[in-house]
C-alpha cells in the first residue's frame, strides 16, 4: 500500500511540474519584426509629428530668398533678437524640435566660427560679440521645458567662401564647422544637410560619407537629413505633402543628394526596400523660407490640408516659422500656429471609438493573449498592438457602437501600424455600415483619412487586404473634422 501511496505521489507530482513548466510555454509571443526596423532616434522622431524650421540670416534683411554671399555682415543686426520667445512659440504650437539655419547658401554663420569673418563677428549685433546659435541652445535648453530639443541646418553650397569649388580645401572647411557645432553646444538632435545648389554653382564634390562619420562620432543619439538619408529622407518636394502611398522603406543605393530624378521614389518609398529612411516634409507658414515684410502665413485650411498629407501619411511635418528683421517670430504667425494648433487639438483631442466594442477576425493567443483588440483603444501607439493569428485569412477589425439607435458621427478615421516591429500593411478597405468608403494602400505609424462627408453610423470596419508578415495594427481613431469643408 505504501509503495501504491508513493507512486500516486509521484505522478502528481510529475504531473503539476508538467503544468509548472508549460504555463510560460504557453503564453503567446509576440510576431516576428518584419525587417527594416527604425533605430531608436528614428523611432523618437517619428513620434514628434511636428517639427520647426527657422530660416533667419542675412537673407531676412535683404528681402531674399537666396543670397548672393556678397552681402556685407554690417545688414545683419536683429536688435530685439529673443531666441526665448522662439521657444515659448514652439512650446504653445506643440512643437518638440526646433532646426536653425546656421549657415545657408550665401555663407553667413550666425556663430563665431574661427574659420570665417563672414559671421556674427563682423556684424553691428551685440557689438561683434554675439553668437545666434549659442542663444537658441540655451533657449531651448531653459525654456523648452525639458520638451523641446535643438537642430541644425549647415548648408553644403557656400555662395561667399571663396574655398568653395576646390574639393579638399573645403570640405576641410566644412568639416572643421561642422565639429565647431556638433562639440561646442550640446545635444542636437537632427541636422539638416541640404542638396540644393544653383545651376551656375562651381562644380563641387561633397565628401558626405566623411561629413556622417563626423556627425556619428559627435553626437551619437542624432538623426541626419539629406535628400538620401542616412536617418531621415526628403519627402521630394516643399509643400509638406507625401504620397498617397507612402513607405518608411526605400533602397538607399538608388538615391544620391541633389539627384532630381528620384523625386517621385522619394515621395512614395519603396516596399521592398532594404532600408529604414523615412520622410520628412518641409514647407513654409509663409510663402517663402525667410520672413518677408509683404508676405503673411498661410490660412489655417492650407496648414490642416498639410498635416493630413504629411502627418496623415507617415510623415514628420517640418514647418518653416522665419523670424523677423527685428529677431522675433511675426505675431501674425503666432496666431496662425495657436490656430493651427487649437484646429489639431480639437479635432484629435476626442476619440469616438473609445465608446464603442471592438470586434476582430481572430487575435493571436486567444482572449487573454495580450494581442486583443482592446488593444487599439489604449494609450501605447508603438508597443502594444492587435495582432491576428498566424493563417492567410482576411483580417478585419470592426467598430460597433454599442447603442445602435444611437450612432455616431465622424469624418476622419486614423489607423496606427507599432512601426517598431517593421511597416506591414499594403492595401488596406474601410467599410462604414457595409459600405466601402475608402481603398487604402500604406499605413504606417500614422494614417488620416479625412472624407469627403460627415458620416452617422453604427459600424466601422477595416479589412487589410494584404500586407507584409502578419498586419498589427497599435491604434485606431474615429474623429470629427468641424474645420473640413470640402
Amino acid at each position: 500500500m505504501a509503495k501504491f501511496w508513493y507512486l500516486v505521489c509521484m505522478i502528481t507530482f510529475l504531473e503539476l511540474s508538467k503544468l509548472a513548466i508549460s504555463r510560460p510555454e504557453q503564453v503567446p509571443t509576440p510576431p516576428l519584426p518584419v525587417l527594416p526596423l527604425p533605430t531608436f532616434s528614428q523611432l523618437k522622431w517619428q513620434q514628434r509629428e511636428l517639427i520647426m524650421f527657422l530660416h533667419f540670416g542675412v537673407n531676412t534683411f535683404t528681402d531674399s530668398e537666396r543670397g548672393t554671399g556678397k552681402e556685407n555682415p554690417s545688414i545683419f543686426n536683429p536688435a530685439g533678437l529673443d531666441t526665448k520667445q522662439w521657444v515659448t512659440v514652439a512650446a504653445e504650437a506643440g512643437i518638440s524640435l526646433m532646426i536653425l539655419t546656421a549657415k545657408h547658401h550665401d555663407g553667413f554663420c550666425l556663430w563665431p566660427s574661427k574659420y570665417t569673418d563672414h559671421s556674427v563677428i563682423s556684424s553691428p549685433w551685440r557689438n561683434g560679440h554675439g553668437d545666434v546659435v549659442q542663444e537658441f541652445i540655451d533657449a531651448v535648453k531653459t525654456h523648452g521645458g525639458g520638451g523641446i530639443d535643438a537642430g541644425l541646418y549647415l548648408s553644403p553650397w557656400d555662395r561667399h567662401d571663396k574655398r568653395y569649388g576646390h574639393d579638399l580645401q573645403y570640405n576641410e572647411y566644412y568639416l572643421a564647422q561642422l565639429q565647431e557645432l556638433l562639440t561646442k553646444y550640446g545635444s542636437v538632435k537632427e541636422i539638416w544637410f541640404d542638396g540644393f545648389k544653383g545651376n551656375k554653382a562651381r562644380n563641387m564634390s561633397y565628401y558626405f560619407s566623411d561629413w556622417f562619420a563626423m556627425v556619428r562620432e559627435l553626437q551619437s543619439s542624432i538623426n541626419i537629413f539629406s535628400d538620401a538619408g542616412p536617418d531621415v529622407r526628403w519627402v521630394g518636394n516643399e509643400k509638406g505633402s507625401a504620397g498617397n502611398t507612402s513607405w518608411s522603406t526605400i533602397n538607399s543605393t538608388l538615391l544620391s543628394i541633389g539627384n532630381l530624378s528620384v523625386l517621385d521614389y522619394l515621395n512614395t518609398g519603396d516596399p521592398k526596400g532594404t532600408n529604414w529612411l523615412p520622410a520628412e516634409c518641409d514647407v513654409s507658414i509663409r510663402e517663402g523660407w525667410f520672413w518677408h515684410k509683404s508676405q503673411s502665413p498661410k490660412m489655417l485650411s492650407q496648414l490642416l490640408d498639410i498635416y493630413y498629407k504629411s502627418v496623415g501619411r507617415n510623415c514628420v511635418m517640418l514647418l518653416n516659422v522665419p523670424p523677423n528683421s527685428t529677431g522675433l517670430i511675426s505675431e501674425s504667425d503666432i496666431h496662425r500656429l495657436k490656430e493651427f494648433r487649437t484646429a489639431i487639438d480639437t479635432i484629435f483631442s476626442t476619440n469616438l471609438a473609445e465608446k464603442c466594442t471592438v470586434e476582430v477576425s481572430n487575435q493571436r493567443g486567444g482572449k487573454g493573449g495580450g494581442f486583443g483588440p482592446e488593444n487599439v483603444l489604449d494609450n501605447d501607439h508603438v508597443w502594444t498592438y492587435w495582432s491576428p493569428k498566424e493563417n492567410k485569412n482576411e483580417h478585419w477589425i470592426e467598430i460597433k457602437v454599442p447603442n445602435a439607435e444611437e450612432g455616431m458621427k465622424f469624418n476622419v478615421v486614423r489607423i496606427q501600424e507599432p512601426i517598431g516591429l517593421g511597416q506591414r500593411i499594403i492595401k488596406h478597405e474601410i467599410y462604414v455600415d457595409g459600405k466601402k468608403v475608402v481603398q487604402g494602400t500604406t499605413v504606417g505609424y500614422k494614417r488620416l483619412h479625412r472624407l469627403e462627408k460627415v458620416l452617422h453610423c453604427r459600424a466601422v470596419r477595416i479589412i487589410v487586404k494584404e500586407s507584409k508578415g502578419l498586419p498589427l495594427i497599435s491604434s485606431i481613431g474615429l474623429h470629427l473634422d468641424t474645420y473640413w469643408k470640402p
